[in-house]
């Protein structure tokens, strides 16, 4: 798993760096809404985030299943972390009455983003680039190979 580990966490301080970045590009240069760059940063990240897996961490597991459908599980997987960084945010501001911006940063930056860390890898690595019962990928190569219920050969000669 410590290559994966590594895979998936290089692929994240991309996304990172191309979230925040034009994050702030949006808001400085283009003057656009804060939301709204938030959004489309968040977007932006997310899909570099899920081209890395898929190409990098993940491609061996990615065989077999659609990409947009991948990738609309790797978003629901993003959409729940940001959820856990901002749910940490109003329990430290809201409810334990931590309310300075090192407060907001420590809870959201800090205790958040590991946590948030922790279910997007999970979720990555259960929900959106889940393995094949019997191995991953040799697995896929073993099936096809291996003679089916009726004597036949696997699934691709028909």
């Amino acid at each position: 798993m410590g290559p994966e580990v590594v895979g998936f966490a290089a692929v994240g301080l991309c996304a990172y760096a191309a979230d925040l970045g034009l994050f702030v590009w949006l808001r400085g240069p283009v003057g656009m809404d804060p939301i709204q760059a938030k959004a489309l940063s968040f977007v932006a990240g997310c899909s570099v985030a899920y081209l890395g897996n898929a190409l990098g961490t993940y491609r061996r597991r990615a065989a077999g299943v659609s990409r947009l459908r991948q990738y609309g599980a790797f978003f629901a997987v993003n959409v729940a972390g940001a959820l856990v960084q901002l749910l940490c945010i109003a329990v430290s501001h809201y409810g334990l009455g931590f309310t300075s911006p090192r407060a907001d940063t420590i809870s959201g930056a800090g205790v958040g983003m590991v946590l948030a860390t922790a279910l997007r890898f999970w979720g990555t690595r259960t929900l959106v680039f889940r393995s094949r019962p019997g191995g991953g990928s040799d697995a896929v190569v073993a099936s096809a190979m291996e003679p089916a219920e009726r004597g036949r050969l696997g699934s691709w000669t028909g």
